[in-house]
Parts: structure tokens; C-alpha cells; sequence
């Protein structure tokens, strides 16, 4: 479809960028929070979750926010873990904003 469908190849050369940003951090602690555009089951962000803690599953859907069916706005930790996620009300944005707790 293109850059305006679903064509993921951005997406995914995105994540492979991502993932050579986080292998390079030296820090211990990550927290990375975003739209990442996918759920953490599309094989597309392996190089993100390689080395990052995808959070509980759960149903803290985000997108779209009329009806959401899919959370594609992570939070993602490294060496810390989500013990809790969950939607919020709707804004003006087409996605739900979400919440997490974090045990550091």
C-alpha cells in the first residue's frame, strides 16, 4: 500500500535502528515508552524485544481509540518490570493514552 497503508518495511527498519540504539546503551535501566506501531507479537520488533521486557498481557487496547482492538503504544523496560498496565480515558488523539506501574 505504500507509506500511507500498511506497508511495515519503515516500521520495521525503524525497530532495527532502535534495536542497534538500545544494544549500544550502556546504562543498565531502560524505560522506552511509545507508538511503535505494532503489538509486541509482530515478529517486526524482534530487534526491540530482544533486549527489551515486553510488559503483562492484558487488554489495555490503545488503538483506535473509538473501538481499540490492538495496543501499539508500548512501555518496554530493561531492568525494571511492569506490574500493571492499563488504558485511559480517551483524549482527542485517535489512540488511548496508557499507564503503567514500575518496579524498579
Amino acid at each position: 500500500m505504500g507509506a500511507g497503508g500498511f506497508d511495515a518495511v519503515r516500521r520495521d527498519e525503524s525497530a532495527h535502528r532502535l534495536g542497534a540504539v538500545l544494544a549500544a546503551e550502556p546504562l543498565d535501566r531502560i524505560l522506552l515508552l511509545g507508538d511503535l506501531n505494532s503489538t509486541v507479537d509482530d515478529r517486526g520488533l524482534g530487534p526491540v524485544l530482544a533486549l527489551m521486557a515486553a510488559p503483562p498481557r492484558d487488554f489495555a487496547f490503545s488503538w483506535p481509540a473509538r473501538a481499540p482492538l490492538a495496543r501499539i503504544d508500548q512501555i518496554l523496560t530493561r531492568a525494571m518490570t511492569v506490574t500493571d498496565i492499563h488504558a485511559l480515558p480517551r483524549t482527542g488523539s485517535d489512540h488511548l493514552p496508557i499507564a503503567a506501574h514500575i518496579r524498579l
